[in-house]
């Protein structure tokens, strides 16, 4: 009788669970409507940390100005790991390429709530069972990402805790490496005179060690015009942690602090021109 009745409350507890579908795909398919239709609002928001909700709003507004609708209507990768649920779904980027993101909502109380988007993720979760020596990889240009953005978030640390113990002044001139980035480009471009050195040393490293967009205008004996879009000013946009830890001015302040002392060092006077995306014109004279 104990058998009995010990197997009829399973098949009843088996029919209740079969009887309640999974709710990640209910939930990840409100999230992508409301998304698409602008209705994300701030109360849908449960980020890591509290500083980051208007930076991911703004994350938000952008993927949802650049992707289509077609986008949301292919099937999406869902993953469900402990109360949150893992979306990777592929978009329609402002350039118009598609690119990977990866969107974590949080589960509350059969509630979902946005809580991150990223377009780097690493995909461990692929790999064989141990011994492992080969992982999964990400692109170059997301590596290059990644090592700018922990350099460059560790700089800033760095920055504020200056100015906290010294002043602005003190900070800023703390990163001026004008003569060794000077002397690296004489010794490692040493068949052309150093000036011309520094502006072709300039070029290579970021295009060919920063995987940075740089174009040679023109250089002669007295003047040089270089166009490059660097990473320094994409990774304030885009990392919604950089905004925090400092303002807008400080941080382009730092930059040019840095790129004049550089230009000094190497006998040259600098002008630093900003236009669209990001971009920026340096007019170097002698």
């Amino acid at each position: 009788m104990k058998v009995l009745i010990v197997l009829a409350l399973f098949a009843l507890s088996s029919a209740v669970m079969s009887a309640q579908p999974d709710q990640t795909q209910a939930m990840w398919d409100d999230f992508t409507a409301k998304l698409a239709a602008g209705h994300i609002t701030q109360d849908m928001l449960r980020p890591e940390l509290p500083q980051l909700r208007e930076p991911l709003m703004d994350f938000l507004n952008e993927i949802r100005s650049s992707s289509r609708p077609e986008d949301w209507a292919a099937t999406p990768e869902l993953h469900r790991v402990g109360n949150q649920i893992i979306g990777i779904v592929s978009l329609t980027q402002k350039d118009g390429t598609k690119g990977q993101y990866c969107f974590t909502l949080l589960v509350e109380n059969s509630q979902w709530y946005f809580r991150h988007v990223e377009s780097i993720f690493i995909r461990l979760d692929q790999i064989g069972a141990p011994p492992v020596s080969l992982f999964p990889d990400v692109s170059e240009a997301q590596k290059a990402w990644m090592r700018d953005e922990i350099r460059l978030t560790e700089k800033i640390r760095v920055y504020n805790l200056l100015i906290k113990d010294h002043d602005r002044d003190f900070a800023l001139r703390f990163f001026d490496d004008g003569e060794g980035y000077a002397l690296q480009a004489r010794t490692w471009v040493p068949t052309v005179s150093p000036e011309k050195a520094f502006v072709l040393f300039l070029c290579w490293e970021q295009a060919n060690l920063l995987d940075s967009p740089v174009t040679l205008q023109a250089l002669d004996d007295t003047s040089a015009v270089i166009r490059l879009t660097p990473r320094w000013f994409q990774l304030y946009k885009r990392t919604g942690h950089l905004r925090q830890m400092v303002s807008e001015f400080d941080f382009r302040n730092l930059f040019e602090t840095v790129w004049q002392d550089r230009a000094r060092a190497a006998g040259w006077s600098l002008l630093i021109e900003y236009g669209q995306d990001n971009n920026a014109v340096f007019r170097l004279k002698r």
